[in-house]
């Protein structure tokens, strides 16, 4: 097609349309160049994936507060007093950062950090614990179910390293982080 101008296009596509109308003819041609572009369009997205949805899980999360089940006993930590840990999500991976908050200045001093990768096939997310400064965690897969109501995610599963004796449940919760 030529486009020099706006009456040598309608003529081309007069002449197209077999003598119709130049309204009736450019209708036409609309119609089909739509009905074309949905066709491509359609056929070119892959199909969604509605066997498991996906929680909203990326994002930087502070931790709020941990409850930790071993051998009977049970530890709760609050984490917004005297420690602070935040946990970073983006869409294939995962790193946690903990300190006190007493800027490492008493007996109380702590510092841990980690990351790696992981999955998540609806409410199930798994980590691969890459990096760890608590190296004998490192290589280990951790399995949780995690639910998200508002602004809180909750992360609850087994923690298990059997060559150093850790089996535990590890429940976690945390507040999104927004500004």
């Amino acid at each position: 097609m030529r486009h020099t101008s706006d009456n040598a296009w309608k003529t081309e596509i007069k002449f197209r349309t077999f003598g119709s109308s130049n309204k009736t003819a450019i209708m036409r041609s609309t119609v089909c160049f739509l009905f074309a572009l949905i066709l491509v369009t359609a056929c070119d997205k892959p199909a969604a994936d509605t066997s498991s949805a996906s929680l909203p899980i990326e994002g930087s999360w502070q931790l709020i507060s941990g409850t930790l089940i071993e051998k009977g006993d049970t530890t709760f930590t609050d984490y917004t007093k005297n420690l602070s840990m935040m946990k970073i999500l983006n869409g294939s991976h995962f790193a946690f950062i903990s300190h006190d908050l007493k800027h490492g200045k008493d007996s109380a001093a702590t510092f841990s950090a980690g990351g790696g990768r992981y999955t998540l096939n609806g409410d199930q997310y798994t980590e691969y614990l890459d990096y760890c400064n608590a190296r004998e965690w490192e290589g280990h897969t951790f399995q949780f179910t995690v639910t998200i109501e508002n602004d809180t995610l909750t992360q609850r599963g087994v923690e298990k390293i059997e060559n150093i004796g850790v089996e535990r449940l590890n429940i976690e919760k945390y507040s999104r982080i927004r500004k």
